[in-house]
Parts: structure tokens; sequence; C-alpha cells
């Protein structure tokens, strides 16, 4: 079992997913990360941007249910090809029709830089290859969790 953390503003006791906004990294869904910094410092995001106080939701997640075959999942190892078309088709959805179907996808997190970089190559500054090649140099690349579907959420303990 590992831990994961779940920054916010407010203490979750049930997951909603209709609450979650569309247009992110992996598709609306629930997002956590093993990296209890990483996530406070979206909680502490949150409460500067949407106001209240930032609130750590911890939960257990048995990680052999990634490989156990019951659930969709989807792993992206590092910043690739594959990842990157999956963000902008994930991000550019103009429905709200779920681009995927994965009940879980892991893989590194679109932050502010990688944001960045994002922006550069969807304004025509930069190649796609150069906007990849711009990712191999990023320091302290955080992994993410994104859980979409109710039967994901079922595999989380609040603790």
């Amino acid at each position: 079992m590992i831990k994961l953390y779940h920054g916010s503003t407010v203490d979750i006791e049930h997951i909603d997913l209709l609450k979650s906004r569309p247009n992110k990294d992996f598709g609306r869904g629930f997002y956590l990360s093993a990296d209890r910094q990483q996530a406070w410092r979206m909680g502490e995001f949150k409460a500067l941007t949407e106001g209240g106080s930032p609130v750590m939701n911890t939960y257990l997640f048995n990680e052999q249910e990634l490989t156990s075959g019951e659930l969709r999942v989807l792993t992206f190892k590092g910043y690739t090809r594959d990842w990157a078309d999956f963000i902008f088709l994930n991000r550019n959805n103009k429905t709200t029709i779920p681009v995927h179907d994965y009940d879980i996808v892991y893989g590194p997190i679109a932050n502010d830089r990688v944001g960045v970089q994002i922006g550069k190559y969807e304004a025509g500054d930069i190649t796609f290859d150069q906007f990849l090649e711009n990712l191999k140099y990023m320091k302290g690349v955080t992994f993410q969790y994104y859980f979409g579907t109710e039967r994901a959420i079922a595999k989380l303990t609040k603790i």
C-alpha cells in the first residue's frame, strides 16, 4: 500500500468526479500524488486563487491494482511523444465526452514549467520535437495519479 495525497481547500469525505474540472492533463478526474510536498503546494495554490486554507487529503492505494487487470490503466514513464499527445488531446477536448476510457492514468505532471513549453509549442514558436527535447532537461519531474472512474475511486481508502 502506498499513500497518495490530494491538496485542496476542503476535507473531501466523498470523491465526486462531477466536481472535477475538464481539460486537465489526463482529463476530468481526481488527481493525487505520492509526493506530499507537491500535493501541499497544490492546496496552497488553490487557497491563494480560490480562498480558504490548504487541506491535505490522504488516501491508501494498493499499487498492485495497476497491474491486476481489473482496471484499465495507462502509464507514462516520462516525457514522451505519447505522453504529450495524450496531454494535448485531453487539454484541447472541446466536448464533455472523455477522450479515453482509462480508469487510472499515471505519468508526469505538466506543471507550470512544462506549461510554458506547451504554450511555446501551441503558439508555433517551437516544433513538437523541440518541445519534447526541452522537456528532457526539466529537473524534478513529479508524477501524478489520475482516477477517472468510480471503479478506480473505489480502490482508494481515505485515512
